[in-house]
């Protein structure tokens, strides 16, 4: 009689016997098991624990659930759709782009979030703490600092505008409340504390942010363009970008400074675009680079302009043809410009009317010049 074997050289009858052997293996422990807990005893009297009382909530938690039920009701949802033509029936339809968080600035209805969470939208719809939502219409944007307004038609009682707080005194190891939608979740609360100041980001249009709050409270996706409360419950910053090799919470948030958005917002609710200051001159840094020094060269001051005024001089020929070299700008309210980019970013930190003092070289002379900043 021939017996089957498989590839390894056990018979059938084998492997069938290994299996008999271990089903009854089986049987054996579930029956010792069973005759383990057969002697066990029911109470059919029994009753569910008495709850022990908690007391009262320690204060800070208490300060933290009254700071989130004040605050909340200034918080949005905002949602985000674009419009694309139907390739075969040319119809339009709207199809869902994102979604993101903004906060009310007042009770006229004005919404302030980040410029990424609009970007590139055709539509956006608001929703209120109560659920209801609204169109929004777009009022304007500052895209080199990340900010943006919209507007919405609803009822002064529905409009609860957060307190406005300042970013100017904070400090690091204040505590830091944020609110936001991350992932779609409406009004979650995050806390932390204020990890680091003066912190530059990049924008979306490449342009440095300056002054920015760095964070530990968790921002993830979604909660752009919500708010960063302190401890009193005031705005003092927008919450805005993420550190992270993986696009969630890593421990590392920023937030655009309140005193930025605060300057930035009404020029955008009055006219639409942020009126930036301006010197009235035309800056050049690859001459002063030629020449190893970090500055900025005035190649011309224009007509009426706050560096006319201020007798700024340029650069320009003299009798004999030569050319002379003119003022080289160095620093700006003791803040260095080492070049071009770095004058302007540093202008966009005042507003228009205000006066700055420029540090510059004239000739062979180090001196200091003030000149009013006028609009460009």
């Amino acid at each position: 009689m021939s017996v089957v074997r498989d590839e390894a050289g056990v018979s059938r009858s084998s492997q069938w016997l290994l299996l008999g052997l271990s089903v009854m293996v089986s049987l054996l422990l579930a029956k010792s098991v069973f005759d383990m807990f057969r002697g066990a005893l029911h109470d059919p009297s029994y009753q569910s624990r008495v709850v022990t009382p908690r007391g009262e909530l320690a204060a800070d938690e208490q300060s933290t659930i009254d700071l989130f039920r004040e605050a909340s009701g200034g918080v949005v949802y905002i949602t985000t759709k674009s419009v694309e033509r139907d390739r075969f029936s040319f119809d339009l339809r709207e199809r869902p782009q994102g979604t993101g968080t903004g906060f009310i600035y007042d009770t006229k209805g004005f919404i302030v979030t980040n410029f990424h969470v609009i970007l590139n939208a055709d539509a956006a719809t608001v929703t209120l703490s109560d659920q209801s939502s609204w169109s929004a219409r777009f009022v304007g944007a500052e895209p080199d600092q990340d900010i943006a307004v919209l507007k919405i038609d609803a009822p002064v009682d529905r409009l609860k505008a957060l307190a406005i707080g300042t970013s100017s005194d904070l400090q690091v190891g204040q505590k830091v409340f944020a609110i936001g939608n991350p992932f779609g979740f409406d009004q979650t609360l995050t806390t932390g504390v204020i990890s680091g100041l003066g912190r530059e980001i990049t924008s979306v249009t490449e342009r440095k942010i300056r002054g920015v709050i760095q964070t530990d409270a968790a921002i993830n996706p979604g909660n752009s363009g919500g708010p960063l409360l302190d401890s009193a419950g005031r705005l003092i910053g927008v919450n805005t970008a993420i550190y992270s090799p993986s696009g969630a919470y890593a421990g590392i948030g920023f937030a655009v400074p309140v005193d930025t958005v605060n300057r930035i917002v009404p020029d955008l609710i009055r006219t639409g675009r942020v009126a930036r200051p301006t010197l009235g001159i035309m800056p050049d840094d690859r001459i002063p680079r030629r020449l190893g020094i970090e500055g900025v060269a005035v190649m011309r001051v224009y007509p009426g302009s706050g560096a006319e005024e201020a007798g700024i001089q340029p650069m320009r020929q003299d009798r004999s043809g030569a050319i002379v070299l003119g003022d080289i700008i160095l620093a700006i309210n003791d803040v260095s410009t080492p070049n071009e980019q770095a004058l302007l970013d540093t202008l966009r930190d005042f507003k228009v009317g205000e006066t700055v003092r420029l540090t510059l070289i004239r000739g062979r002379e180090q001196t200091q010049v003030d000149v009013v900043l006028q609009a460009r």
